[in-house]
């Protein structure tokens, strides 16, 4: 079952504000002229690049409208300088139509962070810059026992539509099925406040989804929610997520080398601390890091 709530109602359900924290004041950037002079010469005659998103994934992309704010939208602007060029946001609805918008050329890429796959990098690059996990987040008390994907036969599971967590929580469905057990029921949402404000309503009983925004949206919850299954593996390895280019893209390398130079000169740990996002940060970037680690 899926259930489409209104995105405004959603949002409205959370402040999405940036921390007050000292981080705010990032290092001073200036352009790289060979990092620069490596982009594609269409890009740099247009001065700009737009990086497409599907949507809040706070917090990295806080969507309101067309603004975006977030720790992906602060590296893109810190890129965007170093790069000499300005980087432009554009939201579409779900994954599937974000790739299709970057491999078609309409979109240079997607800043994400989205998950790094082998089967996805048959068609992509990745230009990985967070490790992530993924867990629960319940209603306070945890009222249905959900602690890892076996206890969550009998429960309905909001998920984020075309994701890694929609397949495997699909075949834990499946699991629990050919088990005897009951019905796992998993509800799929094209944004992740639709599918947080549907465990706050109580019309899905968990949301299984990366371990940063979970911990976002249950700080933001005035106690209603809190986290599960934190330090299970819940059906997956080593989890990386980055930026997504088209399959042998020369703007792969550039991003990855540009995310090289903010981890060195302090701005991408600024930001990831700003965010709250210390314990995903990675210690350099690389291109298709799943299965390698």
């Amino acid at each position: 079952m899926s259930f489409k709530l209104n995105l405004s109602a959603a949002l409205a359900a959370f402040a999405f504000a940036a921390p007050a924290l000292a981080q705010d004041v990032l290092p001073e950037i200036k352009v790289n002229e060979e990092l620069r002079a490596k982009l594609p010469e269409n890009i740099r005659t247009a001065g700009s690049m737009i990086s497409v998103n599907n949507g809040s994934f706070p917090p990295y992309e806080i969507v309101e409208g067309t603004k975006m704010t977030g720790a992906s939208a602060d590296l893109t602007n810190a890129l965007g300088q170093l790069l000499g060029v300005k980087i432009e946001h554009a939201t579409v609805g779900g994954l599937p139509a974000l790739l299709s918008g970057v491999n078609s050329g309409r979109y240079q890429f997607a800043f994400g962070p989205i998950g790094d796959f082998k089967s996805r990098q048959e068609s992509n690059d990745f230009v990985d810059w967070v490790q992530e996990f993924v867990v629960f987040a319940v209603q306070k008390g945890n009222p249905k026992g959900i602690v890892s994907l076996d206890t969550a036969c009998g429960t309905r599971i909001a998920v984020m539509a075309g994701g890694s967590a929609e397949r495997v929580i699909q075949a834990q469905a499946e699991k629990c099925a050919s088990d005897g057990k009951e019905k796992l029921e998993v509800q799929s949402y094209t944004d992740q406040p639709s599918s947080i404000l549907a465990v706050r309503s109580r019309r899905a009983d968990a949301f299984f989804s990366s371990q940063a925004p979970l911990t976002y949206f249950v700080s933001q919850s005035n106690g209603q929610l809190e986290l599960t299954g934190v330090g299970e593996k819940n059906g997956f390895d080593d989890l990386f997520q980055g930026a997504v280019v088209p399959k042998g893209s020369e703007l792969g390398p550039i991003l990855r080398d540009g995310i090289k130079e903010l981890i060195a000169n302090g701005t991408y740990e600024a930001i990831m601390k700003k965010w709250g996002l210390e314990n995903n940060m990675i210690k350099e970037p690389g291109i298709n890091l799943a299965g390698t680690k």
